[in-house]
C-alpha cells in the first residue's frame, strides 16, 4: 500500500482511538458488566484511564497521521488493553466476552503495527521533523 494509505489510516484510527475512549469514560460500568467484570470494582477505573489514554492518542493521531511515533503509541496502548484483558480472565464470569475483546485488540494491534511500519519506512524515523518544522499533518515535510 502507498504512504496515502497509511496516513489515511492513521486519521482513522485517530478517529476510531477518539470515539473508544469516548465511550470508555462516558460507560465504563457498561463495558465492565459487558466484559463479566465488577462494574463497580477496580475495572470501572482501569476502565476510564484506558479511555483517557484512548483520547490522548486519538487526538495525536488525528493532529499527525503521517507521525509514525502516533501510531507506535497506539501499539503501546494495544499491548496494555492485551495485558489487562489477559488479567481479567482470572475473574471474569464472561470469559467469551473477554477472549472476543482479545482477538478485537489483537486485530488493532496488526493494523497499528502495520500503519507505524509503513509510516516509519516512508520517513525513515519515528518522529520525522524536517528541518525544524513541526507541521505534524504533513509528516513534518515541506510542501507535503
Amino acid at each position: 500500500m502507498s504512504a496515502i494509505a497509511a496516513k489515511q489510516t492513521g486519521l482513522g484510527l485517530g478517529i476510531f482511538s477518539l470515539a473508544l475512549g469516548a465511550a470508555e469514560l462516558i460507560a465504563p460500568q457498561k463495558i465492565a458488566k459487558g466484559l463479566g467484570l465488577d462494574p463497580e470494582g477496580s475495572a470501572k477505573s482501569v476502565i476510564r484511564a484506558f479511555g483517557l489514554r484512548e483520547i490522548a492518542a486519538g487526538a495525536m493521531l488525528v493532529r499527525g497521521p503521517a507521525v509514525s511515533f502516533n501510531s507506535w503509541n497506539r501499539v503501546f496502548g494495544d499491548t496494555m488493553d492485551t495485558a489487562a484483558l489477559l488479567l481479567a480472565l482470572r475473574t471474569t464470569k464472561k470469559p467469551g466476552a473477554v477472549l472476543g475483546a482479545l482477538a478485537f485488540v489483537g486485530a488493532c494491534t496488526a493494523l497499528d503495527r502495520w500503519t507505524a511500519g509503513r509510516l516509519d519506512k516512508d520517513t525513515g524515523e519515528a518522529i520525522p521533523f524536517d528541518k525544524g518544522q513541526s507541521d505534524m499533518t504533513s509528516g513534518g515535510r515541506s510542501g507535503a
